[in-house]
């Protein structure tokens, strides 16, 4: 049963490692996007600003991640109080 436990936490730390390189590319992509249609306009002569669509998903985006790092921060302090709690019943 420890085990598991166990497995199924580096399993959760793999998958959040992946979401946040998935989230810090997809953020290099709409940079990369906003700079090339910047480049396109500019040939163009026609002057782009980024929606505020595009500026307020940012935000949320950011706003996700830093809940998400807060539950897993407090899921990390509550497991440890379980597993001490789990040693003193054995015993």
């Amino acid at each position: 049963m420890l085990s598991r436990l166990q497995e199924l936490r580096k399993e959760e730390e793999t998958l959040l490692r992946v979401k946040e390189a998935l989230h810090d590319q997809l953020t290099r992509l709409k940079v990369e996007e906003l700079a090339l249609r910047s480049m396109i306009n500019a040939r163009e002569g026609t002057m782009f600003t980024p929606s505020a669509a595009v500026t307020e998903e940012h935000i949320n985006m950011d706003n996700e991640l830093a809940i998400n790092q807060t539950k897993l921060q407090l899921q990390v302090h509550g497991d440890g109080e379980e597993e001490e709690e789990e040693e003193e019943s054995d015993s």
